[in-house]
Formats: structure tokens, sequence, C-alpha cells
């Protein structure tokens, strides 16, 4: 076993060591031209975001040097990382694959990219970008994706509930439980929102706005802090809520939260820009138009934020021709004709400056009674920075989710933090890395 260095950038671009056992050392990228150079040939490309295949073909229509053949696989939870991962192993997998930005790190530490900055031009891509959304595309100082999307969190509200209850919109968390229980007074089968079990990223993403660092190094060590003092509070507010019925426990995207927002026993939803579409979709033949406004996620205090969701395109080792890759990444993540060419296929926030006005023009946000893409803005602001992922988001994730299944049955929110602190731990440790806490 050889041990290979993995420099990760944390969010204000102070950049710390951290160690990643691997069988073997990160292979090196084939020979890159320069940016200024013309590359050609063909290449393929895996997504599971929706109306890709529509961005594959305009690239196709814009020019005749490159190819691209579009390929959809399942998203993540589908299955789809574990088909690309075994692809890359098995040297057949795609020249570009959309990753999103918890598991991009695994890949990244894997072996399974390669860096951008050969083949990127970096002053037109990477270096116009904001800092926090840099540094979860960067390690060290080498780039190994651009991003696509930057999905701010975002509070979604039933605007006439709140007003039923007599509260305005919560600006801290204080507020939103006051705004919960005045709510019950009002309408005591209602739930001012859901408790999401199947959603780790979630919890990540609020203990992120509260000053948590599930991730770091020290040393040469990685260190870990899934249950750090940020977290134990977001559990400990979160249990309280739970346990007073503000929020009900349910499986998001099922078919019991579905019903609950169409007859109102849930009028919030915490998610992100891109839950527009889902809220929509779920709540129209209800009646509901012009009753739903977006709003800047609670806070404890200062205003913070933290993102939740969101994907880069990358290079895989598979890559046969990286320079033709970078070209239809570069279109993919800073080209409005990109943008125009997916069309409304949700409120997309794009991490590229520039772009956004691009998709907010193709996406019909007459349904909500507000200015979604203001507080979109707003919440994107306001990101609280130095967060970084870890080398194995998959180990978090699984052992958060199979924790939160007992919420129903006595479980706490704190008592799954520690689980997944411990497992975290453990599976970090057992895949060879050395670990504090």
């Amino acid at each position: 076993m050889k041990r290979r260095q993995l420099l990760l950038g944390a969010a204000s671009l102070m950049v710390s060591a951290a160690l990643v056992s691997g069988c073997a050392s990160t292979p090196a990228a084939n020979p890159a031209p320069t940016p200024t150079e013309d590359p050609s040939g063909t290449i393929t490309f895996w997504s599971s975001l929706a109306g890709m295949d529509k961005v594959a073909a305009a690239f196709n229509a814009s020019q005749d040097k490159i190819k691209v053949n579009f390929e959809t696989i399942p998203n993540g939870a589908g299955g789809g990382y574990a088909k690309l991962s075994t692809a890359i192993t098995a040297g057949n997998g795609p020249d570009v694959a959309t990753i999103e930005y918890p598991q991009l790190p695994q890949f990244v530490s894997n072996g399974q990219l390669q860096p951008l900055d050969a083949y990127i031009d970096k002053s037109a891509t990477v270096d116009k970008l904001s800092d926090g959304t840099k540094a979860l595309v960067q390690f060290g100082d080498q780039s190994y994706a651009l991003p696509y999307d930057a999905a701010p969190m975002i509070m979604w509200y039933r605007k006439d509930m709140l007003d039923k209850a007599g509260v305005g919109v919560p600006k801290t968390w204080e507020d939103f439980e006051d705004a919960g229980k005045k709510l019950k007074a009002v309408a005591p089968d209602a739930h001012l929102a859901s408790f999401n079990p199947n959603e780790a990223s979630l919890t990540a993403a609020l203990s992120w706005q509260a000053g948590a660092k599930w991730f770091g190094t020290e040393g040469d060590s990685w260190k870990v802090g899934v249950n750090d003092e940020a977290t134990q509070k977001v559990a400990t507010y979160w249990q309280k809520l739970i346990d007073q019925k503000i929020v009900k426990v349910q499986q998001s995207f099922s078919d019991e939260w579905s019903a609950d927002l169409a007859s109102g026993a849930v009028v919030g939803v915490l998610g992100a820009n891109w839950s527009a579409t889902g809220i929509q979709k779920r709540t129209e033949a209800s009646g509901q138009k012009g009753q739903w406004i977006a709003a800047e996620v609670p806070n404890w205090g200062t205003p913070a934020g933290a993102f939740y969701g969101g994907s880069s395109f990358n290079i895989t080792k598979s890559s046969k021709n990286p320079a033709a890759a970078a070209k239809f990444i570069e279109y993919l993540s800073t080209s409005p004709e990109a943008i125009q060419a997916r069309g409304n296929t949700g409120s997309a926030f794009l991490a590229f400056p520039g772009l956004t006005p691009v998709a907010q023009k193709a996406f019909d946000a007459s349904y909500f009674g507000n200015d979604i893409y203001q507080v979109f803005d707003k919440a994107y602001s306001t990101i609280t920075p130095g967060w970084q992922w870890g080398p194995n988001w998959d180990i978090t994730n699984t052992a958060l989710k199979d924790a939160y299944g007992k919420l129903t049955t006595g479980g706490k929110v704190k008592d799954a933090v520690e689980a997944a602190q411990d497992a975290t731990v453990a599976g970090l440790k057992q895949s060879g890395l050395s670990v504090k806490e």
C-alpha cells in the first residue's frame, strides 16, 4: 500500500493537508494541450440531471470538432455513483461525469478524476467563482471539477398559514419555534415543516449554517466533528421541535409527504432553490398558487447560510480525450447557451456569475407569492465559509439515515449524530486513514 497526499482547500482558501490512503498513488493525467489549442474527437457524458441530453445536443450543433454521446444514469440514491465508480475502475467510464459536492472528495481521493487545470482556461472559469463555491471543487492547488449549481438552503412557507397564526416570516430559530407553537394553536393538526430522516445532507447543511466543521485536518490526520458543539445544538433544537410536534418526522419526496403538503398538514419545506418545482407539483391541484413563498432560513442570531445540494462536472480517469472533455465542461458550466438549451427544468441557481438570470428567464415562478430569486440571492450571500466535505461521505450519510430510522420509535436526533460520528471515525480508520476526534 502506498500513501497519497490529497490537499483539501477550505472555503476561506486556507489550505490544509490530509492523508488519504489507497492501494495505488493517484494516476497521472494524460498529457495535456494548453487551453488555447483546439481539441476534437468523440467523448461520452453521463449525468442524472434532467435536460442534459438537450444540452449535449446543443453543444454538438454549435460546432463540428467534438461530438458528445450522452447517457442518462440513475441519481446517487438510485445507484448512479456505484455504476460510475465501477466503470471508471474498469477503464470504461465516461469522459465527463456529474458528481454532487459531498461525493466529490471521495472520487478525488480514489484517484478516479483528473485535475482540470492543465486543460481549462482558469481565468475564464475557476478564477471567476466565489471563494465558497471554488472551495467545493478545489483540493490543494488543483481543480477537480467545474461547479454547475450553487444551491443555497432555503425555507419555503405557506404565507396564508403564517398569517392565520398571526406570525411573520421567522428570522431566527427562536422565531421559528414560536411560529410553530402559534400555528398549532390555530391549526392543531398542522406542522410548520418536516424533519426528513432520509436527508442526511440536510442535517449537514443545518449544522454548517450553525458553524459546524464536520471535517477538517490536523497535521497529517483527518479531524472529524460530526458531533461537534454546533451540531449538538442543531440536534437538540430539532429534537425539541419533533417532541412538540411542530415538525413531522417523514421521508422527503414520499407519498405521505406529498399528501401532507397538498392537504395543509405540513405548511413549510426546508429545502433549497431547487425545491420550487417539487412544491408546485405537489400543491397546485389543491389551489395553493400564490400561497407559497421563499424565505431565508432562520438563523442563530446572525445571518448565515449553507449549501444544500449542488453538482459539478468532472473529467474521469477513464477519459482518453481530456482536452475535448474540458472544452465540453466549460460549455456546460459557463455558457448561457447551455442554460437556455436545458430549458425549464427547475429554479436553477448557477455557480458561474451571470448565468442565473438566464435560468430565471426559463423558469415560470408565477406560482409563488414573492420574488424567489431575490431570496436566493440573499441566501447565497450569507453562506458560512470554512466547510469542507470528508473523504467518504457515504459512511456518514448511511450512519445518519440508519439512526434516523429510529426517530419514530423513541430514537433521538442527538443519538443519531453520535452514531454517525462513531461510524465515520471507524470507517475512515478501517480505510487506513489517520483520524482525530
